[in-house]
């Protein structure tokens, strides 16, 4: 049952940076790096916030990959090639999710913390439970800077239930 929720996130991770990164591309160059105020300033900022922090937990999920020592490292510094890593890292999300087991869910993994470092000991379960959750934070930032910049009507709707809605997931059928 977890599981699928973790199947419907992951894919809803994917739906949802999609969204956002076809809305940015339409912001001249000025927009996108204007600094809106936002925990990482910046479109820009935000949206390489949000994938250095998905390969960080990537990382420490799967103890593979690459991962930035800083919560603000700018991993791209055009669009284009930061949406198509953004891409990559969403198919090893899914990847990495499809492959999870009921088990591995419920078990300990521990991982060492960037800010204040030290070492934590938790259920792979809910930590999951945050990565999901500190995507939709931060892209939630980036909707609004979209909106504030161009309008209600620019910025796409990125609501859970329009993805499950549209995709079926989470048992959804629309009549």
């Amino acid at each position: 049952m977890a599981l699928a929720r973790y199947k419907m996130f992951a894919g809803y991770n994917a739906w949802a940076n999609e969204r956002v990164y076809a809305a940015a591309e339409k912001l001249s160059a000025e927009e996108y790096r204007a600094d809106r105020g936002a925990f990482f300033k910046s479109v820009h900022g935000t949206l390489n916030h949000i994938l250095a922090a998905d390969r960080i937990w990537m990382k420490r999920f799967t103890g593979q990959g690459e991962a930035p020592s800083r919560l603000d490292a700018i991993l791209h510094e055009d669009l284009a090639s930061l949406r198509a890593a953004r891409d990559r890292e969403d198919a090893r999300i899914a990847a990495y999710i499809g492959q999870l087991t009921e088990e591995e869910l419920a078990a300990n993994f521990s991982y060492q913390t960037i800010v204040n470092p030290k070492t934590v000991t938790q259920p792979l379960a809910p930590a999951l439970d945050h990565f999901f959750n500190h995507q939709t934070h931060h892209r939630g930032q980036a909707h609004a800077m979209l909106t504030g910049l161009k309008g209600r009507d620019f910025a796409p709707s990125l609501d859970l239930v329009l993805f499950q809605r549209e995709t079926g997931a989470g048992g959804i059928v629309s009549g």
